[in-house]
């Protein structure tokens, strides 16, 4: 690594300033090497450390003079002052501590230039995380080489550091060999280091690359028949070293792809600030690319010089009030830093919308893998379970983060947590609404009633899913959690139940935004299901299960049904990145029926929770043309609301212009579902048909899909409804299951036999099937008919005894 040729400059003298530095940064020539006649396959790339890995010693005394008003070509000259029994030369071979060297080292500096040289300030500056980091297209080299099967090492003339460990700023896992001056007691260009790291890979000269950014070093290795590359600039090196091996050695950026025209951004402006900031010179390209994920916040690759960053920035156009908060994003990852949580370290936030058009920040990039399938295609089951265990490590990890010490206990208000969110993102579908999506509206007006208590305040990162996190390539470690634009202090429930949306969405999905795996059997793959995952939650964060599990999922399927919208509104007008505007318009109401699920199934935990009453004795009867309030309806009331239904009974039961009644009393609810009712409800129904060689008036499906303990036994198809048997039900004594037209004839006992629940028996219209069927039961089973007779469609319902 570091200077023997330097000992051919001893009749140096010192030049001006400027003249210096242009020697010093002066443009690369051309990339001069020594070869060796012989030739053969490449088998090993041995690269120096200074000046190839990193930033060359000549290169950082350069600077460092010229921040501190030292006479330039001070550092220089100190470095081959002596010779062989010189102190730096001395300091390589590890025969002098790091203090005798700094005595010997300041003395000789301040003899040169006159004055006194604080020498320990370079030294600090020398091996100072700022400077000692490995170049990024270096960094990538060595993985394609390695991913290729060749061996790689590092030859470097070094020193040991006060603690006593020698100074190696690398991640020896790159290399097969490592060999270091210090330890070793010699240094380059002597040919026995170079034999001595030939002999540790095993390997002829003839089959090996050497790279490093001083003659002598490559001439000596040539000798000895080492294929040699000068390095004078990294990007350079490398496309040679490309040429040799005859593959590339870049990095294909993963998810990230030329930019679309709508989302282009100014490259001059950005270019000059990228310089000012980072404080490069290089004249290279910028190049820039668009990754495929964060969709609401623009994100952008970049590469500059030896830089690689990532921007994420604002859209264009006209935003929601509080949307797209790149600047909470970037206070909340720059106060994470320290904390313990994995985030890339961000540089700078730029709230000058002159640069490219909007506020942006800059991060580093983090290569690492960001699996888009929550199923992992490819993994073992082992190594399955494992990611989705890390997964939830590092959730509760973010849950434990110290705000006071963070300095993030003022990052949002406390408490109120969950009634804010509701309030909010009603507020966000409302002005990004494009169409009535009924179930949305259901629950815009369920949410605020069932809110939960909440249990304690944590810093929340709002979109916690699996396609957030950036993943180490050879095991399942969280190397960086992104996208924080949702971020603020609440209930951390939320976030579990926000990294539990793909259980519950079928890997069909509609749509290229999300992804699910909910029809995928979850013990063959080895991923725990939603309740063993917020189990390991409970177990990792020390708290007790809660019991409104639903109520917290419901919430997050309707909070993306929310963003979902104002997503598809920005692709209305260009402003959302890679959408396809007319599939991601039909996700919202896609989301809110499944929110509107687990807000049923909520409902019948409070349900069940309830004290158990007498229902009333009386006959329960309700004309379809009846048009009731809740204030008014009486406590006895059956009432039917076709906005429990799904769409698709919806349409049929429009179709058949059967009109609504309203009141507390309960829903029906349509296809394959139990009813969930409001709060003040006494009485369930479900429909009923176990033929599938019956009538069309008989109708419906036995059972639900979403009761527990339920099993579908074979699928049926009636009026273009999937619906199915099922067997092993068992129903609270208030939910009754209903028949149409000439139901109860054949089914009866079918029904009773499966369901266990007591009989009621509905009818449109007052046939001769239905007379008939109503006759025969009234005959059989002595019940009492409550009949209202009118004009249009009338409801029937029979008095069981169990009432």
């Amino acid at each position: 690594m570091y200077i023997r040729w330097l000992f051919q400059l001893s009749q140096l003298q010192q030049p001006r300033r400027a003249a210096f530095l242009k020697h010093i940064q002066g443009k690369h020539q051309g990339a001069r090497h020594w070869t060796h006649s012989g030739g053969g396959p490449y088998r090993a790339v041995i690269f120096d450390m200074g000046g190839v890995l990193m930033p060359s010693p000549r290169r950082v005394a350069a600077e460092w003079e010229l921040q501190n008003d030292i006479p330039p070509g001070t550092i220089l000259q100190a470095f081959i002052s002596g010779g062989e029994k010189g102190p730096w030369m001395k300091f390589m071979r590890g025969e002098i501590t790091t203090e005798d060297f700094l005595q010997q080292f300041g003395r000789l500096c301040s003899e040169i230039s006159k004055t006194s040289v604080p020498v320990g300030s370079f030294f600090s500056l020398l091996t100072s995380e700022q400077v000692a980091k490995q170049f990024p297209v270096m960094t990538e080299a060595i993985t394609q080489i390695r991913a290729r099967g060749l061996r790689t090492a590092v030859l470097s003339n070094n020193f040991y550091l006060p603690n006593g460990k020698s100074f190696l700023p690398l991640d020896r896992k790159q290399f097969d060999v490592v060999v270091e001056s210090c330890l070793e007691g010699v240094c380059k260009p002597d040919p026995r280091i170079y034999k001595l790291c030939l002999e540790r890979l095993g390997l002829p000269p003839s089959e090996s690359i050497f790279l490093d950014d001083l003659g002598p070093n490559l001439k000596a290795a040539a000798s000895l028949g080492i294929h040699t590359i000068k390095v004078d600039d990294p990007e350079t090196a490398v496309k040679e070293l490309e040429t040799r091996l005859g593959f590339t050695l870049r990095m294909v950026v993963p998810n990230a792809c030329p930019m679309r025209k709508t989302m282009d951004i100014p490259r001059g402006s950005l270019e000059k600030y990228l310089k000012d900031l980072l404080g490069t010179q290089s004249t290279g390209p910028l190049e820039l690319l668009q990754f495929d994920h964060g969709r609401s916040n623009p994100t952008y690759y970049i590469r500059l010089a030896n830089h690689q960053l990532v921007l994420r920035k604002k859209p264009p156009g006209t935003l929601l009030p509080s949307s797209h908060a790149v600047e909470r994003e970037f206070r909340i990852m720059k106060a994470l830093g320290n904390a313990g949580v994995p985030v890339p370290r961000v540089l700078d936030l730029c709230e000058d919308s002159g640069v490219i058009g909007t506020p942006f920040y800059l991060m580093e990039y983090c290569p690492g893998l960001i699996y888009r399938d929550p199923s992992l295609p490819g993994l073992e089951p082992t190594q399955r379970r494992a990611i989705y265990t890390a997964m939830n490590r590092v959730l509760c990890k973010i849950h434990s983060v110290d705000l006071n010490a963070t300095g993030l206990e003022d990052y949002a208000k406390h408490g109120d947590y969950i009634s804010h969110q509701v309030q909010t993102w009603i507020k966000h579908y409302r002005a990004s609404e494009t169409s009535s999506i009924p179930a949305m509206e259901r629950l815009i007006q369920w949410l605020p009633h069932h809110l939960p208590r909440q249990q304690k305040t944590t810093l929340v990162h709002g979109d916690f899913r699996l396609d957030n996190l950036l993943f180490h390539p050879e095991k399942a470690e969280v190397l960086a959690v992104l996208d924080w634009e949702l971020s603020t202090l609440g209930d951390p429930l939320v976030d579990v139940a926000s990294s539990c949306l793909a259980h519950y969405l079928p890997s069909s999905f509609p749509g290229s935004l999300l992804r699910g795996f909910s029809d995928c059997d979850f013990t063959q793959l080895g991923i725990p299901t939603a309740e063993e995952y917020f189990r390991m939650y409970c177990l990792h964060s020390g708290i007790p299960p809660t019991e409104n599990w639903n109520f917290y999922m419901a919430f997050c399927f309707f909070r993306m049904a929310s963003i979902l919208q104002g997503v598809y509104k920005r692709s209305l007008t260009g402003q959302a990145s890679f959408v396809d505007t007319e599939q991601s318009g039909k996700l919202p109401e896609f989301m809110s029926n499944l929110a509107w699920d687990f807000a049923i199934k909520e409902g019948f935990r409070v349900f069940k929770e309830m004290p158990a009453t007498k229902p009333s004795m009386r006959s329960y009867h309700a004309q379809a043309g009846h048009k009731s309030s809740p204030a008014h309806a009486s406590k006895g009331t059956l009432v039917l609301s076709p906005e429990g239904l799904s769409p698709p009974v919806r349409e049929l039961y429009q179709t058949a212009s059967a009109k609504r009644a309203e009141g507390p009393g309960c829903q029906m609810r349509g296809s394959a579902s139990l009813l969930s009712l409001d709060p003040r409800c006494q009485l369930g129904v479900f429909m009923g048909k176990i033929d599938p060689r019956a009538p069309s008036h008989w109708l419906h499906a036995l059972g639900s899909h979403d009761t527990p303990g339920t099993k579908i036994i074979p699928s049926l198809t009636q009026s273009g409804l999937e619906d199915g048997l099922t067997q092993g039900s068992s129903f609270p004594p208030w939910v009754f299951q209903a028949f149409g037209g000439a139901g109860l004839s054949t089914n009866y006992l079918s029904a009773q036999f499966f369901a266990g629940a007591p009989v009621l028996h509905f009818a449109d219209s007052l046939d001769e099937v239905q007379r008939a069927a109503v006759a025969k039961v009234e005959s059989k089973c002595r019940l009492h008919v409550s009949r209202t007779v009118a004009t249009g469609p009338v409801l029937l319902c029979l008095q069981c005894p169990k009432l």
